[in-house]
């Protein structure tokens, strides 16, 4: 009480706070001992001098308070929207390179198809010459990974991933790095790597596992509809643009928090899966016996993101949910027709480019 009664004593007479410390126990100066100590008979005041009626300081006594000022928010709220801007062009830059990519990929696959065919016989014709090695392990694995189908075998490289970066978490010198780089927040010095990195990024085990399951449940299905090259595309760009809508949401609600996990990516697939085939039976894992349409399931699923949304739960990052299937249900409707099918003039731009190069040879049209 001493100390906190010397301290409001200082402001109010305008006193310099700085004298007002003691260290180590040593004396109080002269000029507060009259103020923090017993009280002294009282001096007669003396006539001052025109100069000395100037304050020595302009400032008043006042902003003493001020000395500790209330701690500012990440970015001031004038400029809050306008750390969106980096954020929207890489996500339009991002998506329109996924699907630029993708096409060339598809381009490529349909060059080489032919010279794969002769490849193919050649290793049959191999493999029927050459004697058969039991309890080979490159045989089984080879047998394992033939027995996979199209969407399965597209997907393994994203669970692999996925799994990397999950024990790059359990490394305590990557934790800043991995904080900084693959979580994503509007509040952070690194906004648009992260919005790329945090769809491969779990740092809960289970949250991993049930994330690849139903990626590897779909996977099937979204493959053999929309092919590896286009799933892909679809994918990464997914997982852009819900994290794009996570921000959104985040800046506009003042709630800054990080996120990551490959959810948004993964509710696009499932939302387009849905979409295009509503009438599709879809069970939980622990209640098999409970089925229901695909149409049903993706609107309870929609329904509780956006009540999630609107009264604020923070158990997931709905809004991100809800970006990914609103934009998987945009894609199947209107996206596939507008990108996909207008891709023709891009992949006559890179045939062209590939048979000045040298690379056109037989086969090279498409």
């Amino acid at each position: 009480m001493a100390w906190r009664s010397c301290s409001v004593l200082c402001r109010l007479t305008g006193g310099d706070p700085f004298l007002c410390s003691v260290r180590g126990g040593s004396r109080w100066p002269g000029s507060l001992q009259q103020r923090c100590g017993f009280r002294k008979a009282a001096r007669k005041p003396e006539p001052k001098k025109p100069e000395d009626l100037v304050p020595a300081h302009s400032e008043p006594a006042e902003p003493v308070v001020q000395n500790r000022a209330p701690m500012q928010p990440p970015f001031s709220s004038p400029r809050t929207f306008s750390r969106l801007v980096r954020p929207f062009l890489f996500t339009v830059g991002f998506t329109g390179c996924s699907f630029g990519a993708a096409a060339i990929w598809q381009y490529e696959a349909l060059k080489s198809r032919v010279q794969g065919y002769f490849d193919g016989l050649r290793a049959d014709w191999l493999e029927r010459v050459r004697p058969q090695k039991r309890g080979d392990l490159r045989r089984e694995i080879n047998q394992w990974w033939n027995s996979l189908t199209e969407g399965q075998k597209t997907v393994t490289g994203i669970i692999a991933a996925n799994a990397v970066v999950f024990c790059c978490w359990r490394v305590p010198s990557l934790q800043r790095l991995m904080v900084r780089y693959f979580t994503s927040n509007p509040a952070s010095k690194s906004l648009c790597s992260p919005m790329l990195l945090s769809t491969f990024s779990h740092f809960s085990f289970f949250h991993m596992a049930a994330n690849m399951y139903v990626l590897w449940s779909f996977s099937t299905s979204a493959v053999s509809m929309l092919g590896r090259e286009q799933f892909m595309a679809v994918y990464l760009s997914a997982g852009v643009i819900s994290t794009f809508v996570s921000y959104v949401c985040k800046v506009a609600s003042g709630r800054f928090s990080p996120s990551l996990g490959a959810s948004g990516a993964i509710m696009t697939i499932l939302a387009a899966v849905c979409t295009k085939m509503p009438e599709a039976k879809l069970a939980i894992i622990f209640l098999p016996m409970f089925t229901f349409s695909a149409a049903n399931a993706l609107k309870v699923i929609v329904a509780m993101d956006a009540a999630g949304l609107v009264l604020g739960w923070k158990l997931f990052d709905h809004a991100a949910h809800l970006g990914g299937a609103l934009f998987g249900i945009w894609y199947i409707l209107f996206g596939h027709d507008l990108i996909w099918r207008n891709r023709e003039p891009f992949v006559k731009l890179w045939h062209e480019l590939r048979t000045r190069g040298g690379g056109g040879g037989p086969g090279g049209a498409v």
